[in-house]
Order: structure tokens, then sequence, then C-alpha cells
């Protein structure tokens, strides 16, 4: 065990996030996301909902400062949309966590398609247990 560092966070975890460089991008996905098939890499973490892993990894993750926008959200399809459904409430916890830790609260949202082929060329994804509907988020490391 180590101080001061989230239990959610494992050794092989907190290789891969220390490993990441600047511009690398990480997926927080939900339950429900293809991990398997998009993932290069895939961290399994069934035990924590996608707003758990954020919290956990905020203090020891930057977000790219350089990027127009460093955190990204699969949107809502058109279906859901002419359903009338709302946002999804996960997001507006993701931006009250990421303005806690200092950082741009606001997502770009991104058609379900154009986050998998984003999600396939990222350099880890983690799957948590999360299963509000739209719980995925990709971030996109900065510098210390």
């Amino acid at each position: 065990m180590l101080k001061n560092i989230s239990k959610y966070l494992t050794g092989d975890l907190l290789k891969i996030l220390c490993d990441m460089g600047h511009g690398d991008e990480l997926v927080i996905a939900d339950a429900n996301f293809p991990a398997e098939t998009m993932g290069q890499r895939v961290i399994r973490c069934p035990g924590m909902d996608g707003s758990q892993f954020l919290e956990a990894i905020l203090p020891l993750f930057p977000l790219d400062t350089y990027t127009e926008q460093p955190a990204v959200v699969m949107d809502l399809t058109d279906g859901d949309k002419a359903k009338g459904m709302p946002e999804p409430a996960v997001w507006d916890i993701y931006r009250k966590l990421l303005e806690r830790a200092g950082e741009r609260a606001d997502f770009e949202r991104m058609e379900r398609y154009a986050f998998y082929e984003r999600a396939k060329k990222a350099c880890v994804v983690v799957q948590t247990g999360e299963e509000r509907q739209y719980g995925n988020l990709l971030l996109v490391k900065g510098v210390v």
C-alpha cells in the first residue's frame, strides 16, 4: 500500500499512467463499452464506477492544456436525442470532478462510432463497472 494514492489504482495501472506521455489518450469506459475490440490495452476495474475512477486519477493525471478539448464524451445517439433523452447525469458528475481538480470542465461530444475509432488509438481503455448510460470519457494527458 502507498500513502495518499487511491486504493483503486493498482500497480499495473499506475505504471501505465506514469508511462503515458503528453498527448496520449486514456478511455474511462463503462461496463457496456466494447473494450476488447476497441482497446489496444485494456485494464479492468469492475469494482468501481467511472466517477470513482476519474476522482482517483485526477490528482495524478494532468489534462492537456494544448488540446482544444482534453475531455471527450460519447454523444447521445440520434435515436436517443429524438426520444428526448436528457443529458446523462454522469456527465455532470464528471464536470464537477474536473472542476474541483482545477481542470477544464467542458467536454467535446463525439458521435458514437467516431468515439470508437478514437478509442482504438488510445493508450489504454480502463473498463469500469459503470452502469449509467453514456458513462464513457476520453482524456488527453498533459504535462506536469
